[in-house]
């Protein structure tokens, strides 16, 4: 395996792909938002899949080209217990060589375009210019 590379046996596990298909029926309306700004390669040509899993944690979203994870938090992200799970969480994915975004519910509906805006500029700086489509 190589240096900070997510194997196949972590992803994906097929034990968890009832639950993965329940959360993406049963999406968040922050979820579905995002879903409509990324879905069908719209940004940069990038493919981002919803509700990925790695290990036992599934991602809100992932873009294996940028090794990339997106997670959409409500409120019950801000507690401090939840905050402490969410950092441990990133600190094991960040293990496997994957970034997370973080970015607030009502940040998808109140500014979608500087998500989008985000999003290219990672991939800008992630892949080089050359390598972006538009």
């Amino acid at each position: 395996m190589k240096e900070n590379t997510v194997s196949a046996r972590l992803r994906n596990q097929s034990q968890m792909k009832s639950f993965r298909r329940t959360l993406r029926k049963h999406g968040t309306p922050a979820e579905g938002a995002f879903w409509r700004l990324v879905k069908n390669k719209q940004i940069n040509g990038l493919v981002f899949r919803r509700q990925y899993s790695v290990g036992r944690y599934v991602l809100d979203f992932y873009c294996p080209k940028l090794r990339l994870c997106v997670e959409l938090d409500g409120e019950g992200h801000f507690d401090r217990g939840r905050g402490e799970l969410d950092m441990k969480r990133t600190d094991i994915l960040q293990q496997y060589g994957i970034t997370i975004q973080r970015f607030e519910n009502k940040t998808i509906f109140d500014y979608p375009q500087d998500i989008v805006d985000w999003l290219r500029q990672y991939a800008k700086q992630y892949m080089g210019e050359d390598e972006v489509s538009n």
